[in-house]
C-alpha cells in the first residue's frame, strides 16, 4: 500500500469523510498550459464602489470559462459537487486557523500550498481552495504567489505588470496592504508575485519577509492567507517560506508522486508541523465512485 493510500486509510479509520476533489469520477484534469489569452481581465475600479484605504484600485474580473477550460476549476455540470468536496477540505484549515481551544495553531491562518514535484495540482487546489475560503461568511482570503520560478497565479489573473510580494520585499518604504489586488469574487483579494529577482530565496529568507507575513495576517483578523509555494523538491524557497506559516497543504498526485517523493517532502518541513495532504486523482472505488481525500497530520508525518 503506497503512502497516499495509507494517508487515505488513516482518514477513514478515524471517522473523518472523504473528501471528494475529482472533477468527474475518472478525473483526467488537463495540466496548466500557459493560456493564449489572460484568464482574467484586470479592471479600474468600477464607477459606484468605495475604494478602501489600502490595496489596489484596480479589480481583476475572474474569467470562469477560460478557469475551467484550462483546468483550473470543475466543469459547471460538477461545480456544485467540487464545492462540496472542498467544504469538507477547508473546515480543518479553518479550524487551525481561527477556532479556539486545541483545533488553533500558532500562525495558522498563514497556509502554505505546496507540492513534492511539479504537475501535481497544486495551482488548481491553491485557486479552488481560495474561492471556497471566500464563500465564507466571516472570513476573507488573500492568495498570494509566492511561486518565483512560476508565478502561475500572476499569470492566471493576468497581474504579471503588477506590483507584488518580490517588491515590498526589496523596498522598505512600501506597505504590502497597498499590493493587495480585489477581485469581483467577494472575499478574495490577490497579491502578485511582482518584479522578479535573482536574490529571491534572499529576499524570502530576510527578516523583512518574516514581518511582511505577520503584516498580512494580521492586518484582518479573518483573514487567511494562502501562499501559492513552489514545490518543495525543486527548490529552495518553498523549504523558506514553509517556516513562516501555521498550516501547510501538501498536494500529492496519486500514481505520479512516489511515496520517498512525499516522505521527502515531508522531511523538509520538519517535525510538529500541521501538515494536510490533498490527494489529487486517487482514483478508489466507493459505492458512489471514486474520491480523493484530505488526510491532517500534527505529527508532521503521514503513516
Amino acid at each position: 500500500m503506497s503512502l497516499v493510500e495509507r494517508a487515505l486509510t488513516k482518514m477513514r479509520e478515524s471517522g473523518r469523510g472523504p473528501a471528494d476533489l475529482s472533477a468527474s469520477p475518472a478525473p483526467q484534469r488537463p495540466q496548466y498550459v500557459e493560456p493564449p489569452q489572460s484568464l482574467a481581465r484586470l479592471l479600474p475600479a468600477v464607477e459606484g464602489t468605495t475604494a478602501s484605504s489600502t490595496g489596489s484600485s484596480k479589480i481583476v474580473q475572474i474569467d470562469r470559462a477560460s478557469l475551467r477550460a484550462n483546468g483550473l476549476l470543475a466543469p459547471e455540470n460538477h461545480q456544485r459537487r467540487l464545492a462540496d468536496e472542498y467544504r469538507q477540505i477547508k473546515r480543518p484549515i479553518i479550524a487551525h486557523a481561527i477556532g479556539r481551544g486545541p483545533d488553533k495553531v500558532a500562525r495558522g491562518h498563514l497556509v502554505m500550498v505546496a507540492s513534492a514535484m511539479a504537475g501535481e495540482g497544486k495551482t488548481f487546489s491553491s485557486i479552488n481552495l481560495a474561492m471556497s475560503l471566500s464563500l465564507e461568511k466571516d472570513i476573507s482570503v488573500l492568495l498570494v504567489d509566492a511561486d518565483i520560478p512560476k508565478p502561475h497565479i500572476t499569470r492566471t489573473f493576468a497581474l504579471e505588470n503588477e506590483p507584488g510580494l518580490l517588491d515590498v520585499l526589496r523596498d522598505e518604504n512600501m506597505r504590502v496592504e497597498d499590493l493587495v489586488v480585489r477581485t469581483d469574487v467577494d472575499g478574495l483579494s490577490i497579491l502578485p508575485v511582482g518584479k522578479q529577482s535573482e536574490t529571491a530565496e534572499e529576499l524570502l529568507a530576510s527578516a523583512r519577509m518574516e514581518q511582511i507575513a505577520l503584516q498580512l495576517g494580521t492586518q484582518d483578523p479573518n483573514r487567511i492567507v494562502l501562499f501559492d509555494s513552489p514545490p518543495l523538491l525543486l527548490t529552495s524557497e518553498s523549504r523558506v517560506l514553509a517556516g513562516l506559516v501555521g498550516q501547510i497543504i501538501l498536494v500529492v498526485r496519486a500514481g505520479s508522486t512516489t511515496q520517498q517523493m512525499v516522505q521527502e517532502a515531508i522531511s523538509y518541513l520538519g517535525e510538529g508541523r500541521s501538515i494536510g495532504l490533498v490527494l489529487n486523482q486517487c482514483e478508489m472505488e466507493t459505492k458512489t465512485g471514486y474520491y480523493y481525500g484530505y488526510a491532517p497530520s500534527g505529527s508532521g508525518t503521514a503513516n
